[in-house]
């Protein structure tokens, strides 16, 4: 057997070397020829599995270690026999974690009353449901807005996107990219906010148009972007004017990375019958396990303060405003945190 690995999946590498050849190359840089004769891929976003890399190639299974697909042409796999398995909710944590480090931190920076308010949740999946939990346990008022859940599951519950973008204090986002979300997040969407609202990006750049961004920011109270048009080769000048910056970052928890590797090496494992690894995890390192949140009882400016301790989000902010460029070699080295959560 023989598997192309994104050289920057964590916890992989020796994993897989027992039951065949693996060959390990950025993402980026994995070509048709690598492929060719490969019977398994693990990949992250920034291989675009398509025809061009595909074609002609023994690949039977494709594993990605992201909760993302947009970058796999499933029309082609589906024609041709290609089994794609993500990691579907394996960052959910740590982008909660983001969104909280993020919120409180910029309402402290800037002054911004959040206590109470409304947060407006776009995308109700495995992400989206952590952020509300979240939010519920802190005692804001929480909108969603999730059109294919609400059809699945009934009108109770959700609401309609004008009406969060009317009402909400706090607008995230967290839906795929897909033909229904790309550049969602348009002149129309800006319009209907209120001012001086927080809006928070942590799901997929493209959802936004980042001209239309451009112009609303005056109106908004505060910008907080994790991911971009055309990474890595992003908008320099929209960096500058937003609040928070981020290279992609927002899932990067310490967990997060382990289940997604662990889901990837699973589905290897089951598609092939490599039974020594249907339950593979990887190991634990000393001082990576996630931390418990003590907020009850505390106060506004106290919640801001243990979520910047664990979770400081300006040093990210600022390493990545300092070298805008090395967008690839700041997430590639990224140093994962821990995880957060509550009781």
């Amino acid at each position: 057997m023989k598997i192309v690995a994104d050289k920057d999946v964590p916890f992989l590498n020796g994993v897989l070397e027992p039951y065949g050849e693996v060959l390990y190359k950025k993402g980026a840089e994995i070509t048709n020829e690598d492929v060719k004769d490969a019977d398994a891929l693990i990949l992250r976003t920034r291989t675009i599995c398509n025809e061009k890399l595909l074609e002609g190639s023994t690949v039977k299974l494709i594993a990605t270690a992201t909760i993302g697909t947009d970058h796999v042409d499933f029309d082609y796999c589906n024609a041709h026999g290609i089994e794609v398995q993500n990691a579907a909710g394996c960052n959910a944590g740590g982008v909660m974690q983001y969104v909280f480090s993020a919120l409180y931190g910029i309402a402290a920076r800037k002054g911004i009353k959040i206590d109470g308010g409304t947060i407006g949740i776009i995308g109700v999946g495995n992400v989206g449901k952590k952020v509300e939990q979240m939010a519920t346990y802190l005692g804001f008022n929480v909108l969603k807005c999730d059109p294919p859940r609400a059809e699945a599951e009934g009108p109770d519950g959700f609401c309609s996107l004008d009406t969060i973008l009317e009402e909400s204090q706090i607008v995230t986002l967290h839906v795929p990219l897909d033909e229904n979300t790309r550049g969602m997040a348009n002149e129309a969407f800006f319009a209907h906010m209120q001012q001086g609202t927080i809006f928070i990006n942590a799901s997929r750049g493209e959802i936004v148009d980042e001209s239309a961004l451009k112009m609303a920011m005056p109106k908004l109270g505060a910008t907080v972007i994790d991911t971009w048009n055309n990474e890595p080769n992003i908008d320099v000048e929209l960096v500058d004017m937003v609040d928070i910056a981020t290279p992609h970052i927002a899932g990067y928890s310490y967990q997060g990375k382990q289940m997604g590797t662990a889901m990837a090496v699973r589905a290897v494992a089951r598609h092939f019958g490599i039974e020594a690894l249907y339950d593979f995890f990887p190991e634990d390192e000393p001082d990576h396990e996630p931390v418990l949140l003590d907020l009850k009882g505390k106060n506004h400016g106290q919640i801001a303060a243990v979520f910047q301790y664990n979770y400081p989000i300006f040093t990210d902010d600022f390493r990545f405003r300092m070298e805008p460029a090395k967008f690839e070699k700041l997430r590639s080295e990224y140093q994962y945190r821990r995880e957060v959560y509550v009781e």
